[in-house]
Protein backbone atom coordinates (compact mmCIF):
# COMPACT_ATOMS: atom_id res chain seq x y z
CA UNK A 1 0.00 0.00 0.00
CA UNK A 2 1.53 3.46 -1.47
CA UNK A 3 1.29 6.29 1.82
CA UNK A 4 1.13 8.80 -0.83
CA UNK A 5 -1.60 7.42 -2.59
CA UNK A 6 -3.51 5.68 0.30
CA UNK A 7 -6.51 8.18 1.95
CA UNK A 8 -8.35 6.53 5.15
CA UNK A 9 -10.79 7.93 7.15
CA UNK A 10 -11.92 4.75 9.42
CA UNK A 11 -14.81 5.80 10.49
CA UNK A 12 -17.79 8.73 9.50
CA UNK A 13 -18.13 12.06 12.08
CA UNK A 14 -20.71 14.34 12.16
CA UNK A 15 -22.22 15.99 8.74
CA UNK A 16 -21.36 19.52 10.65
CA UNK A 17 -17.49 18.38 10.58
CA UNK A 18 -17.63 18.14 6.75
CA UNK A 19 -16.31 20.86 5.25
CA UNK A 20 -17.73 21.85 1.43
CA UNK A 21 -16.05 24.88 -0.57
CA UNK A 22 -18.37 25.76 -3.26
CA UNK A 23 -16.63 28.01 -5.69
CA UNK A 24 -17.81 30.45 -8.65
CA UNK A 25 -21.13 31.39 -7.40
CA UNK A 26 -22.93 28.27 -7.91
CA UNK A 27 -26.66 28.97 -7.68
CA UNK A 28 -27.95 28.94 -3.81
CA UNK A 29 -30.39 26.14 -3.97
CA UNK A 30 -27.52 24.03 -3.65
CA UNK A 31 -25.95 25.50 -0.91
CA UNK A 32 -29.26 25.64 1.08
CA UNK A 33 -29.70 22.28 0.36
CA UNK A 34 -26.39 20.64 1.76
CA UNK A 35 -26.55 23.08 4.80
CA UNK A 36 -30.30 21.83 5.49
CA UNK A 37 -28.40 18.31 4.86
CA UNK A 38 -26.28 19.27 7.66
CA UNK A 39 -23.29 19.81 6.10
CA UNK A 40 -20.82 23.32 6.81
CA UNK A 41 -20.82 25.17 3.52
CA UNK A 42 -18.36 27.97 2.45
CA UNK A 43 -19.05 29.76 -1.07
CA UNK A 44 -16.95 31.82 -3.05
CA UNK A 45 -18.10 34.56 -5.23
CA UNK A 46 -15.21 33.87 -8.24
CA UNK A 47 -13.07 31.43 -9.77
CA UNK A 48 -9.40 30.70 -7.39
CA UNK A 49 -6.10 29.37 -8.63
CA UNK A 50 -2.44 29.18 -7.62
CA UNK A 51 -1.45 29.19 -3.91
CA UNK A 52 -5.52 30.72 -2.95
CA UNK A 53 -7.17 27.68 -4.54
CA UNK A 54 -5.11 25.13 -2.72
CA UNK A 55 -4.76 27.25 0.89
CA UNK A 56 -8.84 27.85 0.29
CA UNK A 57 -9.51 23.79 -0.48
CA UNK A 58 -6.59 21.71 0.83
CA UNK A 59 -8.66 20.66 3.76
CA UNK A 60 -11.99 20.45 2.21
CA UNK A 61 -13.76 16.95 2.09
CA UNK A 62 -15.77 18.16 -1.04
CA UNK A 63 -15.19 20.81 -3.64
CA UNK A 64 -17.81 22.78 -6.02
CA UNK A 65 -16.85 24.51 -9.09
CA UNK A 66 -18.30 25.12 -12.27
CA UNK A 67 -16.28 25.93 -15.55
CA UNK A 68 -13.17 28.56 -15.12
CA UNK A 69 -11.27 26.71 -11.44
CA UNK A 70 -8.90 24.33 -12.66
CA UNK A 71 -8.43 21.03 -10.05
CA UNK A 72 -5.04 19.77 -11.61
CA UNK A 73 -3.15 16.76 -10.29
CA UNK A 74 -0.90 19.65 -8.59
CA UNK A 75 -3.78 20.60 -6.46
CA UNK A 76 -5.28 17.73 -5.71
CA UNK A 77 -1.69 16.08 -4.44
CA UNK A 78 -2.46 19.18 -1.68
CA UNK A 79 -5.98 18.06 -0.64
CA UNK A 80 -4.86 14.73 1.42
CA UNK A 81 -8.88 15.01 2.94
CA UNK A 82 -10.63 15.43 -0.35
CA UNK A 83 -13.51 12.80 -1.30
CA UNK A 84 -15.39 14.49 -3.99
CA UNK A 85 -15.60 16.93 -6.09
CA UNK A 86 -18.86 18.24 -8.19
CA UNK A 87 -18.83 20.27 -11.41
CA UNK A 88 -21.79 22.28 -11.39
CA UNK A 89 -21.80 22.51 -15.29
CA UNK A 90 -22.14 19.77 -18.07
CA UNK A 91 -18.38 19.47 -18.90
CA UNK A 92 -15.43 18.16 -16.48
CA UNK A 93 -12.23 19.68 -18.61
CA UNK A 94 -11.03 21.53 -15.69
CA UNK A 95 -10.86 18.72 -13.32
CA UNK A 96 -7.65 15.78 -13.37
CA UNK A 97 -10.46 13.11 -13.74
CA UNK A 98 -7.36 10.46 -14.00
CA UNK A 99 -5.50 12.08 -11.00
CA UNK A 100 -8.62 12.46 -8.86
CA UNK A 101 -9.77 8.37 -9.41
CA UNK A 102 -5.89 7.33 -8.38
CA UNK A 103 -6.55 9.14 -5.07
CA UNK A 104 -10.17 7.72 -5.00
CA UNK A 105 -11.97 11.17 -5.29
CA UNK A 106 -15.55 10.92 -7.11
CA UNK A 107 -16.26 13.49 -9.64
CA UNK A 108 -19.40 14.64 -10.42
CA UNK A 109 -21.11 16.85 -12.75
CA UNK A 110 -24.59 17.57 -14.26
CA UNK A 111 -24.69 17.09 -17.72
CA UNK A 112 -28.44 17.29 -18.92
CA UNK A 113 -29.67 20.01 -16.15
CA UNK A 114 -29.52 22.77 -18.62
CA UNK A 115 -30.60 21.10 -21.83
CA UNK A 116 -33.65 22.91 -22.50
CA UNK A 117 -32.00 26.14 -22.03
CA UNK A 118 -29.91 25.35 -24.12
CA UNK A 119 -32.07 24.62 -26.83
CA UNK A 120 -34.43 27.25 -26.80
CA UNK A 121 -31.51 29.71 -27.33
CA UNK A 122 -30.48 27.62 -30.57
CA UNK A 123 -34.08 28.06 -31.29
CA UNK A 124 -33.79 31.34 -31.04
CA UNK A 125 -30.75 32.24 -33.08
CA UNK A 126 -32.33 30.29 -35.74
CA UNK A 127 -34.74 32.83 -35.95
CA UNK A 128 -32.88 35.72 -35.54
CA UNK A 129 -30.19 34.84 -38.14
CA UNK A 130 -33.36 34.27 -40.43
CA UNK A 131 -34.88 37.94 -40.09
CA UNK A 132 -31.29 39.77 -39.26
CA UNK A 133 -32.50 40.54 -35.81
CA UNK A 134 -29.21 41.97 -34.48
CA UNK A 135 -28.41 44.06 -37.73
CA UNK A 136 -32.04 45.48 -38.13
CA UNK A 137 -32.12 45.99 -33.68
CA UNK A 138 -28.02 47.34 -33.83
CA UNK A 139 -29.49 49.84 -36.36
CA UNK A 140 -32.56 50.81 -34.70
CA UNK A 141 -30.31 51.80 -31.77
CA UNK A 142 -28.19 54.31 -33.94
CA UNK A 143 -31.21 55.75 -35.51
CA UNK A 144 -31.01 54.13 -38.69
CA UNK A 145 -35.06 52.74 -39.73
CA UNK A 146 -34.32 49.69 -41.73
CA UNK A 147 -37.97 48.82 -42.37
CA UNK A 148 -37.58 45.79 -45.19
CA UNK A 149 -38.05 42.31 -46.53
CA UNK A 150 -35.12 42.13 -48.12
CA UNK A 151 -33.16 39.17 -46.39
CA UNK A 152 -35.12 38.33 -44.35
CA UNK A 153 -37.00 34.46 -44.39
CA UNK A 154 -39.14 32.12 -42.38
CA UNK A 155 -38.07 29.54 -40.84
CA UNK A 156 -41.24 27.37 -41.41
CA UNK A 157 -40.13 24.81 -44.32
CA UNK A 158 -36.69 25.46 -44.14
CA UNK A 159 -34.32 21.96 -42.82
CA UNK A 160 -32.62 21.90 -40.21
CA UNK A 161 -29.53 20.11 -39.67
CA UNK A 162 -28.32 18.76 -36.35
CA UNK A 163 -25.00 16.92 -36.25
CA UNK A 164 -25.65 15.40 -32.53
CA UNK A 165 -29.16 13.85 -31.29
CA UNK A 166 -28.21 13.57 -27.74
CA UNK A 167 -29.93 15.11 -24.61
CA UNK A 168 -29.93 18.74 -26.20
CA UNK A 169 -30.07 17.85 -29.85
CA UNK A 170 -33.24 15.91 -29.76
CA UNK A 171 -35.07 18.71 -27.87
CA UNK A 172 -33.88 21.29 -30.45
CA UNK A 173 -35.12 18.59 -33.00
CA UNK A 174 -38.56 18.73 -31.53
CA UNK A 175 -38.62 22.47 -31.25
CA UNK A 176 -37.56 22.94 -34.43
CA UNK A 177 -40.63 20.81 -35.78
CA UNK A 178 -43.07 22.17 -33.58
CA UNK A 179 -42.19 25.56 -36.07
CA UNK A 180 -42.51 23.91 -39.25
CA UNK A 181 -39.06 23.10 -40.27
CA UNK A 182 -37.38 19.74 -41.61
CA UNK A 183 -34.93 17.83 -39.40
CA UNK A 184 -32.20 15.93 -40.64
CA UNK A 185 -29.65 15.03 -37.93
CA UNK A 186 -26.08 12.68 -37.85
CA UNK A 187 -24.69 11.19 -34.70
CA UNK A 188 -21.90 8.79 -34.65
CA UNK A 189 -24.03 6.45 -32.66
CA UNK A 190 -27.39 4.94 -33.92
CA UNK A 191 -30.13 6.99 -32.69
CA UNK A 192 -33.90 6.83 -32.60
CA UNK A 193 -35.07 9.73 -34.48
CA UNK A 194 -38.21 11.57 -32.65
CA UNK A 195 -40.65 13.02 -34.41
CA UNK A 196 -40.68 13.41 -38.31
CA UNK A 197 -36.90 13.52 -38.30
CA UNK A 198 -34.90 12.04 -40.69
CA UNK A 199 -31.65 10.06 -40.58
CA UNK A 200 -28.75 11.30 -42.47
CA UNK A 201 -25.82 9.11 -43.38
CA UNK A 202 -22.74 11.25 -42.68
CA UNK A 203 -21.84 14.57 -41.76
CA UNK A 204 -21.20 15.78 -45.33
CA UNK A 205 -25.25 14.71 -45.74
CA UNK A 206 -26.49 16.82 -43.01
CA UNK A 207 -24.12 20.10 -44.36
CA UNK A 208 -25.02 20.30 -48.01
CA UNK A 209 -28.89 19.27 -47.36
CA UNK A 210 -29.83 21.92 -44.55
CA UNK A 211 -30.81 25.67 -44.59
CA UNK A 212 -29.30 25.98 -41.18
CA UNK A 213 -26.70 23.70 -39.22
CA UNK A 214 -26.50 23.37 -35.44
CA UNK A 215 -23.84 21.50 -33.64
CA UNK A 216 -24.03 19.63 -30.18
CA UNK A 217 -21.18 17.59 -30.07
CA UNK A 218 -18.93 17.04 -27.17
CA UNK A 219 -15.05 17.81 -27.07
CA UNK A 220 -13.61 14.33 -28.21
CA UNK A 221 -10.75 13.58 -30.18
CA UNK A 222 -13.00 13.16 -33.24
CA UNK A 223 -15.26 16.23 -32.77
CA UNK A 224 -12.14 18.81 -32.36
CA UNK A 225 -11.92 21.02 -35.53
CA UNK A 226 -15.09 18.99 -37.17
CA UNK A 227 -15.93 22.16 -39.07
CA UNK A 228 -13.14 23.75 -41.05
CA UNK A 229 -12.82 24.96 -44.73
CA UNK A 230 -13.58 21.49 -46.19
CA UNK A 231 -16.64 21.19 -44.16
CA UNK A 232 -18.38 24.98 -44.68
CA UNK A 233 -17.51 24.38 -48.33
CA UNK A 234 -20.39 21.76 -48.33
CA UNK A 235 -22.81 23.92 -47.19
CA UNK A 236 -25.60 25.42 -49.02
CA UNK A 237 -25.11 28.88 -50.28
CA UNK A 238 -27.08 31.14 -47.65
CA UNK A 239 -27.07 28.59 -45.15
CA UNK A 240 -26.36 29.59 -41.20
CA UNK A 241 -23.61 27.79 -38.63
CA UNK A 242 -25.14 27.48 -34.81
CA UNK A 243 -22.21 25.94 -32.40
CA UNK A 244 -23.54 26.03 -29.05
CA UNK A 245 -21.28 22.68 -28.29
CA UNK A 246 -17.59 23.29 -27.42
CA UNK A 247 -15.50 25.87 -28.78
CA UNK A 248 -13.00 23.61 -30.12
CA UNK A 249 -14.92 21.94 -32.96
CA UNK A 250 -15.06 24.93 -35.50
CA UNK A 251 -12.27 26.88 -37.38
CA UNK A 252 -13.18 30.16 -36.55
CA UNK A 253 -10.85 32.16 -39.27
CA UNK A 254 -12.11 29.37 -41.99
CA UNK A 255 -16.03 30.39 -40.58
CA UNK A 256 -14.81 34.28 -41.04
CA UNK A 257 -13.46 33.75 -44.51
CA UNK A 258 -16.38 31.59 -45.54
CA UNK A 259 -19.23 34.80 -44.33
CA UNK A 260 -16.68 37.39 -45.71
CA UNK A 261 -17.02 35.60 -49.35
CA UNK A 262 -20.89 34.90 -48.77
CA UNK A 263 -20.02 31.10 -49.25
CA UNK A 264 -22.72 31.31 -46.24
CA UNK A 265 -24.76 33.59 -44.64
CA UNK A 266 -24.21 34.07 -41.21
CA UNK A 267 -23.27 32.16 -37.53
CA UNK A 268 -24.33 32.33 -34.55
CA UNK A 269 -21.49 31.24 -32.23
CA UNK A 270 -21.72 30.56 -28.23
CA UNK A 271 -18.63 29.02 -27.62
CA UNK A 272 -15.05 29.73 -28.39
CA UNK A 273 -11.40 28.26 -28.08
CA UNK A 274 -10.52 31.32 -25.94
CA UNK A 275 -12.63 32.39 -23.58
CA UNK A 276 -11.83 35.06 -20.69
CA UNK A 277 -11.78 33.50 -17.18
CA UNK A 278 -14.18 36.38 -15.46
CA UNK A 279 -16.40 39.08 -16.48
CA UNK A 280 -14.32 42.21 -17.57
CA UNK A 281 -11.41 40.47 -19.37
CA UNK A 282 -11.26 41.43 -23.06
CA UNK A 283 -12.45 39.11 -25.41
CA UNK A 284 -11.30 38.76 -28.51
CA UNK A 285 -12.52 36.66 -32.12
CA UNK A 286 -12.04 36.66 -35.68
CA UNK A 287 -16.05 36.96 -36.38
CA UNK A 288 -16.34 40.26 -34.73
CA UNK A 289 -18.11 42.79 -36.72
CA UNK A 290 -19.32 40.75 -39.26
CA UNK A 291 -22.95 41.37 -39.84
CA UNK A 292 -25.17 38.72 -39.26
CA UNK A 293 -23.27 36.99 -36.83
CA UNK A 294 -24.60 36.10 -33.06
CA UNK A 295 -21.66 36.05 -30.50
CA UNK A 296 -23.13 35.61 -27.19
CA UNK A 297 -20.61 34.90 -24.07
CA UNK A 298 -20.95 30.80 -23.32
CA UNK A 299 -24.68 31.61 -22.09
CA UNK A 300 -26.28 28.21 -23.48
CA UNK A 301 -27.26 26.85 -20.37
CA UNK A 302 -26.84 30.27 -18.37
CA UNK A 303 -30.84 30.65 -17.09
CA UNK A 304 -31.57 30.85 -13.61
CA UNK A 305 -33.72 27.90 -14.03
CA UNK A 306 -30.92 25.63 -15.43
CA UNK A 307 -28.38 27.07 -13.05
CA UNK A 308 -31.12 26.08 -10.07
CA UNK A 309 -31.47 22.88 -11.48
CA UNK A 310 -27.40 21.88 -12.07
CA UNK A 311 -27.10 23.59 -8.29
CA UNK A 312 -29.73 20.85 -6.80
CA UNK A 313 -28.38 17.53 -9.19
CA UNK A 314 -24.76 18.25 -8.17
CA UNK A 315 -25.43 18.96 -4.80
CA UNK A 316 -27.69 15.68 -4.81
CA UNK A 317 -25.10 13.60 -6.16
CA UNK A 318 -22.80 15.27 -3.69
CA UNK A 319 -24.93 14.63 -0.59
CA UNK A 320 -25.73 11.16 -1.65
CA UNK A 321 -21.76 10.11 -2.14
CA UNK A 322 -21.00 11.87 1.71
CA UNK A 323 -24.08 9.66 3.28
CA UNK A 324 -24.44 5.81 1.41
CA UNK A 325 -21.51 5.63 -0.69
CA UNK A 326 -23.88 6.02 -4.09
CA UNK A 327 -21.16 7.13 -6.70
CA UNK A 328 -24.11 7.51 -9.68
CA UNK A 329 -23.68 10.01 -12.09
CA UNK A 330 -19.26 9.74 -11.26
CA UNK A 331 -17.19 10.34 -14.31
CA UNK A 332 -14.24 8.87 -12.83
CA UNK A 333 -14.86 5.73 -10.90
CA UNK A 334 -17.30 2.82 -11.36
CA UNK A 335 -20.89 3.90 -10.32
CA UNK A 336 -22.50 2.10 -7.94
CA UNK A 337 -25.89 2.58 -7.02
CA UNK A 338 -26.78 2.44 -3.16
CA UNK A 339 -30.05 1.93 -0.53
CA UNK A 340 -29.93 3.30 2.46
CA UNK A 341 -28.35 1.24 5.38
CA UNK A 342 -31.70 1.31 7.10
CA UNK A 343 -33.64 -0.08 4.83
CA UNK A 344 -34.66 -3.43 5.17
CA UNK A 345 -33.99 -3.60 8.90
CA UNK A 346 -36.45 -5.51 10.86
CA UNK A 347 -37.51 -3.67 14.45
CA UNK A 348 -34.42 -3.43 16.87
CA UNK A 349 -31.55 -5.10 14.89
CA UNK A 350 -28.51 -2.58 14.50
CA UNK A 351 -27.51 -0.65 11.73
CA UNK A 352 -24.54 -2.22 9.77
CA UNK A 353 -21.72 -0.61 9.03
CA UNK A 354 -21.01 0.10 5.65
CA UNK A 355 -17.42 0.28 4.31
CA UNK A 356 -16.35 1.64 1.16
CA UNK A 357 -13.44 0.98 -0.65
CA UNK A 358 -11.19 2.43 -3.87
CA UNK A 359 -8.54 -0.34 -5.28
CA UNK A 360 -7.04 -0.88 -8.04
CA UNK A 361 -8.42 -2.96 -10.33
CA UNK A 362 -6.06 -6.34 -10.03
CA UNK A 363 -6.77 -9.96 -9.53
CA UNK A 364 -7.59 -10.72 -6.07
CA UNK A 365 -8.40 -8.18 -4.06
CA UNK A 366 -11.94 -9.56 -3.05
CA UNK A 367 -10.50 -12.56 -1.92
CA UNK A 368 -8.52 -10.64 0.24
CA UNK A 369 -10.56 -9.04 1.78
CA UNK A 370 -13.31 -11.75 2.10
CA UNK A 371 -9.96 -13.45 3.72
CA UNK A 372 -9.76 -10.83 6.83
CA UNK A 373 -14.06 -10.99 7.04
CA UNK A 374 -13.69 -14.55 7.75
CA UNK A 375 -10.96 -14.21 9.97
CA UNK A 376 -12.66 -11.64 12.00
CA UNK A 377 -15.95 -13.14 11.85
CA UNK A 378 -17.84 -10.95 10.21
CA UNK A 379 -21.21 -11.27 8.18
CA UNK A 380 -21.51 -9.40 5.40
CA UNK A 381 -25.48 -8.65 5.02
CA UNK A 382 -24.63 -6.79 1.39
CA UNK A 383 -21.82 -6.03 -1.13
CA UNK A 384 -21.48 -4.40 -4.34
CA UNK A 385 -18.89 -4.29 -6.65
CA UNK A 386 -17.86 -2.25 -9.98
CA UNK A 387 -14.97 -2.07 -11.97
CA UNK A 388 -13.37 -0.01 -14.54
CA UNK A 389 -9.73 -0.63 -16.26
CA UNK A 390 -7.76 1.01 -13.01
CA UNK A 391 -9.93 1.35 -10.60
CA UNK A 392 -12.58 -1.27 -8.43
CA UNK A 393 -15.06 0.42 -5.80
CA UNK A 394 -16.83 -2.34 -3.17
CA UNK A 395 -19.08 -1.56 -0.84
CA UNK A 396 -19.89 -3.56 2.05
CA UNK A 397 -22.38 -4.22 4.38
CA UNK A 398 -20.94 -5.42 7.67
CA UNK A 399 -21.83 -6.17 11.35
CA UNK A 400 -20.82 -3.38 13.69
CA UNK A 401 -19.11 -5.73 15.74
CA UNK A 402 -15.26 -5.81 14.50
CA UNK A 403 -16.50 -3.56 11.49
CA UNK A 404 -13.87 -0.77 12.10
CA UNK A 405 -10.95 -3.19 12.38
CA UNK A 406 -12.40 -5.27 8.78
CA UNK A 407 -11.81 -1.31 7.42
CA UNK A 408 -8.06 -1.23 9.04
CA UNK A 409 -7.32 -4.50 7.55
CA UNK A 410 -8.88 -3.51 4.14
CA UNK A 411 -6.69 -0.05 4.15
CA UNK A 412 -3.87 -2.35 4.67
CA UNK A 413 -4.12 -4.39 1.63
CA UNK A 414 -1.65 -3.17 -0.62
CA UNK A 415 -4.07 -2.46 -3.93
CA UNK A 416 -6.16 -0.24 -1.66
CA UNK A 417 -6.24 3.34 -2.57
CA UNK A 418 -9.12 5.39 0.02
CA UNK A 419 -11.18 3.11 2.80
CA UNK A 420 -13.81 4.97 4.34
CA UNK A 421 -16.52 3.38 6.93
CA UNK A 422 -20.40 4.82 7.63
CA UNK A 423 -21.68 4.28 10.49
Amino acid sequence: MAETATQTMKTSFPKSQIEIVLLEGTHAAGTIALQEAGFGVRTHAGALEGDALIEEIKRAHVVGLRSKTQITREVIEQCDRLLAIGCFCAGTNQVDLEAAAERGIVVFNSPFSNTRSVAELTIAEIVALHRQLTARSHAAHKGQWLKSASGAHEVRGKTLGIVGYGHIGSQVSILAEAMGMRVLFYDTLSKLPLGNAGVASSLEEVLSKSDVVTLHVPDTQTSRGMIGRAQLAMMKKGAYLINNARGSVVDLEALRDAIESGAIAGAAIDVFPDEPAKNGEAFSCPLQGLENVILTPHVGGSTIEAQEAISLDAASKLARFINMGTTTGSVNVPEVDLPDQQRHLVEGEKRPHRILNFHRNVPGVLGKIHEHASELGINISAQYLQTNQQIGYLVLDADPSDADELARRIDTIEESIRTRMLW
